[in-house]
């Protein structure tokens, strides 16, 4: 299962794929639409450089292809619904299965992340866990629902009250 995959389900989303011919087309046509028509949009603005463009997208292409093409919906009101189980972040966020080594420590791009002991167990070792990793970098490691440890983005990491060092 892919990243998204894993986070509408766990958000109680159904992912409804487009397999068939006539969504493909219709996804392909979409994409041809805007392959065609932006290059010359663009070309007419004098716009040569990313940032350019990336504004030239959020403040004119957008909201003009919305009036262009956008069909009101014929139900009144929002089909959105609150979000009011789980936390977010560790729905929305890279993770990753890892089996603990014999160290108590995670193997997870070149770093060995440590896992201190805790009230509940001595040690995790060949034990499966998972680490998360967040949009800003930080890393936690799970296992089952409680969170284990979390690593900050500068190599620190911190359980609880204990702060413990991240080797790379």
């Amino acid at each position: 299962m892919t990243e998204v995959g894993r986070a509408l389900s766990q958000l109680g989303i159904d992912h409804i794929a487009a397999y068939s011919p006539e969504a493909r087309g219709r996804s392909e046509r979409a994409f041809q639409t805007h392959q065609g028509r932006l290059p010359q949009e663009l070309a007419l603005a004098g716009i040569t450089d990313m940032s350019s463009a990336n504004q030239y997208l959020d403040q004119i292409y957008r909201a003009a292809h919305n009036r262009e093409f956008a069909v009101a919906s014929a139900l009144v009101g929002t089909a959105y619904v609150p979000f009011i189980s789980g936390n977010l972040p560790d729905i929305l966020c890279e993770q990753h299965d890892r089996r603990v080594d014999n160290d108590n420590c995670v193997s997870f791009e070149g770093m060995s992340l440590q896992i201190p002991a805790d009230e509940f167990r001595y040690h995790y070792v060949r034990t499966k866990v998972r680490v998360h990793r967040y949009v800003d970098g930080t890393l936690a490691l799970f296992h089952g629902p409680r969170k284990l440890v979390s690593f900050s983005a500068t190599g620190v990491l911190s359980a609880e009250s204990e702060v413990l060092r991240l080797t790379a």
